[in-house]
């Protein structure tokens, strides 16, 4: 079953870039320029990006088949007070070279989070975990809190097999001829064998239902499309396929009794046009102690391309707080 796939992402990639090392513009008002590097994992080099300066936020996409690109340029507008670290994490987008799906797990997962958090110097750092990125932020804040200063939880996906469960129930019944739809157009040869142009309409169809505005929607399947290569939708499923077996469907997968005790600043942001139910939000800020929850009005999945600007005021808040 490849029902996850719903939540993945998977847009057009920002390609311009500096030497490893080289510092942004500092000192004018110009575009912070990104810089780009490869950070060896094991069989893996890591595609990394980084842009901007100030307080370092460390980015984790969503998925599990999706890299950075589909957060961009939107999320890049944090970069004139924020030092932001992306990376395609292992098997997806330029991560993918020399990688094979059996390569690729949880822990595997965790390992190169940790393995880029080292490679850029930060002792400490937030993460901000969109969709999928979400799981990934608080598995490995419940393992290592010392090496975690914040966390930004937007618009998560579910964080245990009981809440994916709530997810694929509630999905069957607001939008049941969409996903009888999706069902069939995920059984034609030419979704299964990753051509492009069908895996771009069959995202159109999903993800009609996690945005408010038409035109939001426009711009999110061009960008998938752009960057859509069949070999990379045939590898980044295998990995996703990988990924899922030990997370959501996986009996009784859990995270949220691991995060009461955690004593993380947390913001966890919802939208009230969200296709994920309310529930994957809540559980997460009512099990972490202190957590910070907000809904976005008029804003879907895709707070950073819907509502930046509502975004942002939330996020410097919860930054600017003691």
């Amino acid at each position: 079953m490849r029902a996850a796939r719903h939540l993945a992402l998977l847009l057009s990639a920002c390609t311009l870039s500096l030497p490893s090392g080289a510092t942004a513009n500092a000192g004018d008002d110009r575009k912070p320029t990104p810089r780009e590097d490869r950070i060896p994992a094991g069989k893996a080099r890591l595609y990394a990006r980084e842009i901007g300066r100030g307080r370092p936020i460390l980015v984790l996409h969503g998925g599990p088949d999706f890299d950075i690109s589909y957060l961009l340029p939107d999320m890049d507008r944090l970069a004139d007070s924020y030092r932001l670290v992306y990376y395609d994490q292992r098997g997806r987008g330029k991560s993918a070279e020399g990688v094979a799906p059996e390569d690729v797990g949880l822990e595997s997962e965790l390992d190169d989070l940790d393995t880029v958090r080292r490679h850029f110097g930060l002792e400490k750092t937030a993460l901000l975990g969109h969709s999928w990125g979400a799981l990934l932020a608080l598995e490995y804040a419940a393992r290592h809190p010392e090496r975690v200063s914040e966390l930004v939880i937007l618009n998560p996906g579910p964080v245990s097999e009981a809440d994916f469960r709530l997810l694929l129930r509630e999905r069957a019944e607001k939008w049941p001829e969409a996903v009888e739809k999706l069902k069939a157009m995920r059984a034609d040869a030419a979704y299964k064998e990753g051509d492009p142009d069908a895996v771009a309409a069959y995202y159109r169809i999903h993800f009609a239902a996690a945005l408010q505005r038409p035109a939001d929607l426009d711009r999110l399947i061009a960008r998938m499309r752009a960057s859509f290569t069949r070999d990379g939708i045939r590898k980044a499923r295998a990995v996703e396929d990988r990924l899922l077996r030990e997370t959501w469907l996986s009996p009784g997968y859990d995270v949220i009794p691991r995060l009461r005790g955690l004593a993380t600043p947390t913001l966890v942001v919802y939208g009230d046009h969200e296709f994920i139910p309310a529930a994957c939000s809540t559980h997460i800020a009512q099990a972490i102690p202190g957590a910070r929850y907000v809904t976005l009005a008029a804003c879907g999945h895709f707070p950073f391309l819907e509502c930046a600007a509502a975004m942002r005021r939330e996020i410097d808040s919860f930054f600017a707080s003691p």
